[in-house]
């Protein structure tokens, strides 16, 4: 059975911030369901009410954005850094962010209108917003882009920051993705594997994935698979215990082929099960196999 620790978690205060549409609201709920009592579009001046020292103080998680009535960013730094001298607590401002592009096509899909629209269109109303925010941004101790991220993943990458449960020092995040969809966001490290062979050319196998033992067996055949996976563990064993050592708690990894069906999921696969055996906390994830399954 999981154990929180109360002693630590009670003195948690996460302040989530970021454009329209890029994903607070199910941030929020991700943070809500692990655990943290969440309060969403709070006026700045009740922050400090709100999160003040008491005998049930509680891990809580508050959104506010250009929403609120009382909204202005200078003020609401003030407000921060007034919390942060209340004894014992630990305040972390986090920042949903998307590009616009995406963010035009999200609000085109739902047909919701943007919170500053008025009578202008949504690229100026998310400029605006932008310039509102942007002291924010500067400030925040963390960044979310949600561009090419969908709420799981969102999900997963906040309990990985966010947890109340206690973990292992370092959780290394083996993410596998496709360059034709661009880079992961979130990457530590990352590394191509499109040199492999690839079972896309191969009709009987091109509608498997690298989780599949008859992909996996193919893509074993390319002579060059093994120099490079001992290369790979070999300039990792030793970085993982500085990374640790340097208080880092998360470390993403990213392997990346062409379209992140195949290759880049059997190497990411099989890099898990080796850091496993090393003793280490891993887990996994496949953008773009989620995104085909949406």
């Amino acid at each position: 059975m999981t154990q929180i620790d109360l002693s630590i978690n009670r003195s948690k205060v996460v302040l989530i911030t970021g454009m329209s549409g890029a994903g607070k609201s199910s941030a929020l709920k991700s943070l809500e369901d692990m655990g943290y009592e969440a309060i969403d579009n709070v006026p700045i001046s009740m922050i400090p009410k709100l999160v003040a020292p008491s005998d049930d103080r509680v891990p809580i998680a508050i959104g506010t954005d250009v929403r609120t009535r009382d909204f202005n960013a200078d003020k609401f730094l003030q407000n921060v850094k007034r919390i942060g001298k209340y004894p014992g607590l630990s305040v972390r401002i986090l920042f949903i962010d998307c590009k616009s592009d995406v963010l035009i096509r999200r609000f085109g899909e739902t047909r919701r209108k943007h919170p500053l629209a008025a009578d202008q269109s949504i690229a100026d109303s998310l400029k605006l917003e932008r310039n509102r925010l942007a002291l924010l941004r500067r400030n925040a101790n963390m960044i979310i882009d949600t561009s090419e991220m969908h709420t799981r993943a969102l999900k997963q990458l906040l309990q990985e920051r966010f947890s109340l449960v206690s973990q292992p020092s370092l959780t290394i995040c083996l993410a596998s993705f496709g360059f034709k969809s661009g880079l992961p966001c979130n990457a530590d490290l990352v590394f191509d594997v499109r040199f492999l062979i690839n079972p896309y050319y191969e009709q009987t196998l091109r509608q498997y994935t690298g989780q599949d033992s008859k992909v996996g067996y193919y893509i074993e055949q390319d002579k060059d698979l093994n120099p490079f996976f001992n290369n790979l563990t070999a300039l990792l064993g030793p970085l993982i215990p500085r990374y640790a050592a340097e208080g880092k708690s998360n470390l993403t990894i990213a392997i990346g082929c062409t379209g992140g069906q195949h290759r880049s999921v059997y190497v990411s696969e099989r890099l898990g099960r080796w850091l496993a055996r090393e003793g280490h906390f891993v887990q996994i994830s496949h953008r773009d196999l989620e995104m085909r399954d949406k």
